[in-house]
């Protein structure tokens, strides 16, 4: 599971990634800080599962707070955007190819508007963010549409002479993306549009058929960054007034800070948390106590968080369709065969079947599966069912 943070060079990308992730990179208050992508592992949160059974966790990856379970993903910061990209302007083309290797994306924009078509810093209100978010989602349209041009002749080479299905024609020029034939064959359904004509399609029919391809193969979440700057109120209603996809108001910054002090253990705070507590005042310069005030007063006091957790977590399970299955080999305990207690939380779609669970854990395991066990409601499952989000499963095998 992969989580792209992208979105125009200079809008908080990189800090929003450090935020989460704690992996010290370079950020500055310039385009194209950013160059080659920043990999690094963050966590969502799932609600604890082992409150509810009287235990608690014993995670082999990531920490359970007792409220919470966090579960690492990987994330990747890739290189900012500017127009022209899918021409090759800017660092257009290793954008949009570090782009496709996400199952979902949280695009970064402005919400200060502070920044301005090229990443330069500009005044505070002067530039409209809807701008950010429209341009790369068009970027990326535009670049999935070239891809089906320059091959163009391939393809109708392959329809019409070799007669092979038009849907496995394209599935297999845009499967480097993660789009399948299905995929290509949903899009076009919905468009009205004939595969087997695809030659014949205008351009504005193609670049209909590329959008609609990125949207469903490529969903994103819009995080409204530096939310605390005045006037970014107002933007953040604006986006959320013409964008189809949900908007996070999100500081970038204010996690930072948050994270990094809840480091060096100067405060109490956990990521999503609504606020945070002074360990010892007299350890904190004044400055600090002032700057960590105004965080409370203007972001989580005002948004109830940073939204820098509500963004992971809402891309990963609302717009990704993801759920977290939680396995175990005893079902009394709770435990592995060492009896750690729900040590492993597995990350999988939610069509996830119960053998795709199995597959999970280890091949060996897949191999002998014959059923599950659903641990919470003590019944045998086959390996056909369809495990919910949090469900507690055993996997049961042949001897």
């Amino acid at each position: 599971m992969l989580i792209g943070i992208v979105g125009k060079t200079n809008v908080g990308k990189t800090t929003f990634f450090s935020a989460a992730t704690l992996v010290e990179a370079e950020i500055g208050d310039r385009p194209f800080v950013t160059i080659n992508p920043n990999e690094g592992v963050g966590y969502v949160r799932v609600k604890s599962v082992c409150t509810e059974f009287g235990l608690r966790c014993e995670p082999r990856f990531g920490w359970c707070n007792g409220r919470y379970r966090y579960v690492p993903v990987k994330l990747l910061d890739v290189a900012g955007l500017v127009p022209g990209a899918h021409l090759g302007r800017g660092l257009g083309n290793k954008f949009l190819d570090d782009l496709r290797k996400a199952n979902v994306h949280i695009l970064i924009v402005d919400a200060s508007g502070a920044t301005d078509e090229e990443g330069r810093p500009a005044k505070p209100g002067s530039y409209d963010p809807l701008r950010d978010a429209l341009l790369v989602k068009e970027e990326f349209s535009h670049w999935l549409k070239g891809i089906i041009q320059r091959n163009m002749v391939n393809i109708t080479r392959k329809i019409n002479i070799a007669k092979e299905k038009p849907e496995v024609v394209l599935g297999e020029v845009l499967s480097g993306l993660g789009i399948t034939k299905e995929d290509v064959s949903m899009a076009a359904k919905e468009l009205d549009l004939d595969l087997a004509r695809i030659s014949n399609w205008t351009e504005d029919q193609i670049f209909s058929f590329a959008s609609l391809l990125r949207e469903k193969t490529k969903p994103m979440l819009i995080a409204a960054n530096k939310i605390d700057v005045p006037g970014s109120e107002e933007n953040l209603e604006r986006l959320r007034a013409n964008l189809s996809e949900p908007v996070i108001p999100t500081s970038a910054e204010a996690e930072l800070i948050l994270r990094k002090a809840a480091s060096a253990g100067l405060i109490r705070y956990e990521p999503g948390d609504s606020g945070f507590e002074i360990i010892d005042e007299s350890k904190l310069a004044e400055s600090q106590i002032k700057a960590l005030k105004l965080i409370q007063e203007r972001v989580l006091d005002v948004y109830g968080s940073t939204g820098v957790q509500e963004a992971l977590d809402k891309s990963l399970f609302e717009i990704a369709h993801f759920k977290a299955i939680f396995p175990v080999e005893n079902e009394t305990k709770l435990s592995d065969k060492d009896g750690r207690v729900l040590p492993d939380v597995l990350l999988l779609p939610e069509s996830a079947e119960v053998r795709d669970v199995a597959a999970a854990i280890h091949s060996e395991i897949a191999e002998k599966a014959i059923a599950g066990l659903d641990v919470r409601n003590k019944v045998r499952i086959s390996l056909s069912y369809v495990p919910e989000h949090r469900d507690v499963i055993r996997i049961l095998t042949r001897r």
